[in-house]
């Protein structure tokens, strides 16, 4: 008989990672450590160099750029990539409004995951796109 694992089941409830086949999702199981943030707690600085990839489970962060707010992020949502795309500096301050439980990739693990999870990566770029739209219709406004 065929044993679940708590991790996996786990992973597949965050939209990220919903569409992944249990192939994909053993590769992200072996890929992400759990991580639990305060609120207040810095977990990406805007221009510092970024390490981590950071898929958020639980609680609220807020996106800050140039000191301001932009954005609130909540469960299933993820930042990190562009700076772990492109090895430039981090593109905003991401700050854990509440208590916040994240699944954590480094820059390593991230590359693997883009490698090997191709419904993963194409969520992402889902995701880049619409922050793309975002900023450019708050540049035009």
């Amino acid at each position: 008989m065929k044993h679940s694992d708590p991790k996996i089941e786990h992973l597949k409830t965050i939209e990220l990672f919903s569409a992944c086949t249990h192939d994909e999702l053993a590769l992200i199981s072996s890929k992400t450590t759990p991580h639990h943030a305060k609120a207040g707690e810095v977990l990406a600085g805007e221009g510092r160099v970024g390490h981590e990839f950071v898929v958020i489970v639980e609680g609220t962060a807020k996106v800050m750029v140039g000191g301001q707010q932009v954005a609130s992020l909540g469960p299933g949502d993820f930042f990190g990539e562009v700076a772990l795309l492109d090895n430039g500096p981090r593109t905003a301050t991401v700050i854990a409004e509440t208590d916040l439980v994240a699944e954590v990739s480094s820059h390593g693990e991230f590359q693997d995951l883009v490698a090997g999870a191709p419904s993963v990566s194409h969520k992402m770029l889902v995701g880049l796109a619409h922050r793309l739209r975002a900023a450019n219709l708050h540049l035009a406004t």
